[in-house]
């Protein structure tokens, strides 16, 4: 549990804010990019009749994407500095990509959300804003970008500021930090800005370098979903029953007592093994096998927690969540819901709700979800599925829906959990 940190962080804003700009910066002024990408991006910025580095083609990798100048995929980075390790993921801002979003910030610890100063707080800024409180992201920077387009003034980074921390207030969104930026000169990205002397926060690296992030996995609940039945069955191991996949989050012990859901059945841990040697504790996000001291009928899909403090065991989900795909989510809908390694069938028993982002008001019984929308729903679940509170676990309270016909993905969704 030692060792240089590691952040994970996505970025999102509209279309135009300027945000792959931002992170082929953050990248490039960082010592990130290596020489043969750096020759690449020349070579391709000339092409396009730029006079200098156009910083957006280190992240918008497709051929689309530098065709029409806009983020369509979500583009993973791995950099680091003496400080900190650090996975990006660059989301879309297009409306029609938001679900590439809400991918990208599933798994992030901080969201840094661009908005233009000219323009300021627009609905797509809210929707990003309602996905990072949706998917309870822990840390939210808003940058404030294309400063030099409002001669580096202060009053206008400050209403938007202000506009912005009012809406994610009401959001729930935990504190936000505002940072004036100009991507395109690098002010405020990763060395201070000369021109916006009267902001005294710290740059964009500097903030990331040193946001608390806590990976204690001891205060968490227990949670490993159950991948992969070992047995080999051989001379040299005729007995051996070992249980494989990734610990969800907390912490496990060799003589813990467990219960195995949705059995309902007790045993202690006789052994755990971590990269094929014996260990005494093992914690998230390690992938593990498990030994228990008793022979218990487990199989994939199933969860071990501690007996003490296990997740609820329901047929009946309430949750809020967003519509991923172009075909709407309806009342009465049979779906398929997948809960970490496990799925199963079930029905859209009713969706209480449509979040309206522009007053954050609940449209009640709207009969249907649209892409992009969010909403309360109700499912209801052909066998009980261990599913804990997703403000509890964000990994063992989140769902997705997928089409049974074909197996799209249809909705991502936040158990026991309201917004707005």
């Amino acid at each position: 549990m030692n060792g240089i940190s590691l952040l994970r962080l996505a970025t999102a804003g509209s279309v135009d804010d300027g945000k792959s700009t931002l992170v082929g910066r953050l990248l490039h002024d960082s010592k990130s990019v290596l020489a043969d990408q750096l020759s690449s991006i020349e070579r391709a910025s000339r092409s396009r009749g730029k006079e200098g580095l156009d910083l957006a083609l280190l992240t918008d990798g497709l051929r689309a994407e530098r065709e029409q100048g806009i983020t369509i995929d979500v583009a993973y980075r791995y950099f680091a500095t003496a400080a900190r390790r650090f996975i990006l993921a660059d989301t879309p801002g297009h409306v029609q990509y938001t679900r590439n979003m809400v991918t990208g910030a599933s798994t992030a610890e901080l969201a840094v959300i661009l908005i233009d100063a000219r323009t300021g707080v627009v609905e797509q800024t809210r929707r990003h804003a309602a996905i990072a409180g949706l998917l309870r992201v822990p840390h939210v920077v808003l940058a404030v970008n294309k400063m030099d387009l409002v001669a580096y003034d202060e009053d206008v980074f400050a209403a938007v500021a202000a506009d912005f921390a009012d809406y994610a207030a009401r959001l729930g969104v935990p504190a936000v930090t505002a940072i004036p930026v100009s991507a395109l000169h690098g002010d405020n990205v990763v060395e201070p800005s000369a021109r916006m002397s009267w902001f005294a926060g710290p740059t964009v690296l500097e903030h990331l370098e040193s946001v608390h992030i806590d990976h204690d996995p001891r205060p968490r609940v227990a949670r490993f979903p159950v991948q992969y039945v070992i047995r080999p069955q051989t001379a040299e191991h005729p007995d051996y029953r070992g249980y494989a996949g990734k610990i969800a989050s907390g912490l496990f012990h060799v003589g813990q007592q467990v219960t195995v859901l949705p059995s309902g059945r007790t045993t202690t841990i006789a052994a755990i093994d971590v990269l094929g040697e014996a260990a005494e504790t093992a914690w998230a996000p390690q992938s593990i096998t498990m030994r228990l001291a008793d022979d218990l009928d487990v199989s994939r899909g199933d969860v071990i927690a501690p007996s003490d403090r296990p997740p609820t065991l329901t047929d009946e989900i309430t949750a809020t969540v967003c519509h991923l795909a172009d075909t709407p989510l309806t009342a009465g809908d049979r779906v398929l819901l997948r809960h970490g390694t496990r799925t199963v069938t079930a029905k859209v028993k009713a969706i209480g709700s449509r979040l309206t982002l522009a007053d954050l008001s609940q449209q009640p019984d709207p009969g249907r979800l649209v892409v992009n929308d969010i909403g309360a729903v109700v499912l209801r679940t052909a066998e009980p599925v261990p599913v804990d509170d997703y403000a509890a676990s964000r990994r063992t309270g989140s769902f997705i829906l997928i089409d049974p016909a074909d197996g799209a993905t249809l909705t991502a969704g936040m158990a026991a959990h309201t917004l707005g």
